[in-house]
């Protein structure tokens, strides 16, 4: 059995003797009291939380079985150390110009208290009415676990876990409002005055009604003793959230249905995470019985719970990212580096082979454009951009969406058949703890400030499909349902995958009955990629070499340049967003002739082009324009960046124009000799200026370089 006492004494001398060894910025190895100056902080009002590591407490003497017993019985080793905490705490070196009410209360308690302890020295009932340290404390204090302790998936805690640290990884999918938790309640005598303080260590707690003093007893012989009342005022509360964490899908068995558990959050811990964050969180597994009229059924069955000590993030958003100095460094010397944009095109899923416009298209919609707010009525321009991807099986439009939710610091990835309207938006119910209606998220709300890639999307029923065009466009979710109307945020980026209607694409018919999609909802995408799987001998033989050597090394191929990684993708797109390009007046002649000669380009072509360009295709212009400058780290759109949105517009409605082309396709330079040509021609004169023809060419989806290999 273990000595409490020893154990006290060894966690005192732990927090006064425990030196950390850090390394500052000129490399230099700096010793420090670590938990002494935590203290002193803690004295000071500069600091809340207080933080014990256990790879601490390891390395302070090497004791294996007193951070085993820590592990172990985590809650009584907290009391412990909190104890040992108020034992130890220093004076504050520093003075406090206004007393808060805490102060005040505090130090009138602690005088009338001293009173009362010496006239109800001879009372019989006592009930913590010592001044309870929980009262004094302003820390809260959390015991982390060790850097090697492995997270557990949720179906892997056992009963043999209960009371002991115990380290899981999941997905949050509910998260209550933050309300106050009682810790101490304080009540007052109407009759004698007596201050009274109770200790609430529990969800539920039984309120004390009678007075206990001796001295209202005494006074009030043969009458009933005082009522207490309980002061919310002198109470401490402290903030109370409860979560709901779900396994992750890789963690799922095959056949079963995820496994859930709620979190209960306590103070500093609260607001840190939203629906749909992947996070791990460390704390104690603990059973709580059942209440109310589930206790009658479940008989001697208790649920289970994790009170958390800490909660780590592992896919913060755009906004949240903190970006170290060397890191910002090396996101600007790559903003300047030779075809920045190519490279991080070229970085995304670099196993699958080709698909070179749909990835920097991608890319773009993962830097998005700037959402403008009016500031007169107040309305909003979407800035998030939306992309479908239509093409036959096989071309790698599921292993695309999985990737970009990879990348993404928040993507969720969904179904088409498996999804429903409510689903995807948002569904009503009834909250355990208040017993209140609440909406719960869907995909959408849970992709919110991010990217939800929906596969299948041409396999949707038509009603659930319909539930999102407000979001596509308006970027919100109204919802009126059981009693609740209000309005969710759901600004998220749409990114789609959809087969044709007859499974591969039939060239017999036209686009329209190919895509089997209303147009309402065609038009709200930005961008709208037609994959064809076409049989050609030499792009063939090199997406069968490119696979056979992925199989075979388990990599991608060595391209020219050093592949970045998932994580410096994330920096560099949540240092692009911080920048906010605005279209210089002078590029507003050029953007709109664009617009314009697209429109008469498609009137041209109407009964064939398989599109539309509409007013939403203007929008998409300047937000992919937009994306372009913030790839360049510019705040300032350049007549390269709409020239980029052009041709990649172009390209997307080029897949879908010559989706009925058997031939093999035209070599660049040819095309391009061919405009010249036919400008020459229709212009009647044989000198042609370079300014004149390299607009056309680049409306075809060409590049200045290529203009320039074949002049």
């Amino acid at each position: 059995m273990a000595d409490y006492q020893d154990e006290a004494e060894k966690c005192e001398r732990f927090l006064q003797e425990f030196v950390s060894l850090d390394r500052n910025e000129e490399g230099d190895v700096m010793s420090s009291m670590k938990y002494v100056d935590m203290l002193q902080a803690v004295a000071n009002r500069t600091r809340i939380t207080f933080d014990i590591s256990l790879d601490d407490v390891y390395a302070h003497d090497k004791d294996e079985a007193f951070v085993r017993k820590i592990e172990n019985n985590t809650s009584r080793y907290t009391r412990m150390f909190s104890s040992v905490v108020d034992k130890i705490l220093p004076l504050p070196e520093v003075t406090f110009e206004d007393d808060d009410v805490r102060d005040v209360l505090l130090d009138h308690r602690m005088r009338q208290n001293a009173q009362r302890q010496a006239q109800d020295a001879g009372s019989s009932i006592r009930l913590n009415d010592a001044f309870p340290r929980e009262l004094l404390r302003r820390y809260e204090l959390h015991i982390l676990p060790r850097a090697s302790t492995k997270a557990l998936p949720l179906r892997a805690i056992k009963a043999t876990h209960i009371g002991h640290l115990v380290v899981v990884r999941g997905i949050i999918i509910r998260v209550t409002q933050v309300k106050p938790h009682l810790v101490v309640a304080t009540y007052t005598c109407d009759e004698c005055g007596l201050e009274l303080f109770q200790e609430v260590t529990a969800r539920q707690f039984t309120p004390v009604n009678v007075c206990p003093s001796k001295t209202c007893s005494a006074s009030q012989a043969g009458k009933a003793r005082g009522k207490l009342n309980m002061q919310n005022r002198g109470s401490k509360f402290i903030k109370f959230q409860e979560v709901r964490v779900q396994e992750l899908t890789e963690h799922v068995p095959i056949g079963h249905i995820p496994r859930s558990m709620k979190v209960y959050l306590r103070g500093e811990l609260t607001r840190q995470c939203t629906a749909g964050d992947v996070v791990t969180i460390s704390g104690l597994f603990l059973p709580t019985p059942f209440t109310g009229y589930k206790a009658l059924r479940a008989g001697l069955i208790a649920d289970t719970y994790i009170e958390a000590m800490s909660v780590h993030q592992h896919k913060k958003s755009y906004a949240d990212y903190v970006l170290t100095p060397e890191l910002v460094g090396r996101v600007q010397r790559e903003a300047q580096s030779r075809d920045i944009y190519g490279r991080l095109a070229r970085s995304l899923a670099p196993e699958i082979f080709g698909h070179t416009d749909v990835k920097k298209s991608l890319l773009m919609q993962m830097v998005g454009g700037v959402t403008r707010t009016m500031p007169g009525d107040g309305m909003k321009i979407r800035g998030d951009i939306n992309i479908c991807l239509m093409g036959d099986p096989g071309v790698a439009k599921s292993q695309l969406l999985k990737h970009i939710c990879t990348v993404a610091p928040r993507g969720i990835y969904t179904s088409g058949k498996g999804s429903s309207g409510v689903g995807l938006t948002a569904a009503v119910l009834k909250d355990p703890v208040t017993s209140e209606f609440v909406l719960e998220g869907g995909a959408l709300v849970l992709a919110d400030m991010g990217i939800c890639c929906i596969d299948e999307f041409d396999k949707m029923e038509e009603a659930d499909r319909t539930s999102i065009h407000e979001v596509m466009e308006q970027q919100t979710i109204s919802i009126a349902k059981a009693g609740i109307t209000t309005t969710l945020n759901a600004r998220t980026s749409i990114l789609a995958a959809a087969n044709p209607a007859y499974g591969r694409y039939n060239p017999n018919k036209s686009p329209f009955e190919n895509f089997n999609l209303p147009a309402s909802l065609l038009s709200r995408f930005d961008l709208m990629f037609l994959i064809i799987d076409r049989p050609d001998m030499e792009s063939d033989r090199m997406m069968a070499e490119h696979v056979a050597y992925v199989h075979q090394h388990g990599r991608h191929p060595t391209l020219d340049f050093d592949v970045f990684d998932p994580e410096f993708i994330r920096s560099y797109i949540a240092q692009a967003r911080r920048v906010e390009p605005h279209v210089p007046e002078e590029l507003t002649d050029y953007i709109v002739n664009a617009y314009v000669s697209m429109r008469g380009e498609e009137n041209q072509n109407s009964a064939d082009t398989g599109t539309y360009t509409t007013a939403r295709t203007l929008l998409g212009l300047l937000r992919l324009a937009q994306a372009s400058a913030r790839m360049r780290l510019n705040g300032v759109v350049a007549q390269e960046d709409v020239d980029e949105a052009m041709r990649l517009m172009h390209m997307s409605k080029a897949s879908i124009q010559n989706s009925r082309r058997t031939t093999a396709p035209v070599d660049p330079i040819s095309d391009i000799y061919s405009t010249i040509r036919d400008f020459s021609a229709a212009s009647g004169n044989v000198t042609i200026q370079y300014s004149d023809i390299l607009p056309r060419v680049l409306a075809k989806g060409r590049t200045q370089q290529q203009l320039n290999e074949c002049l």
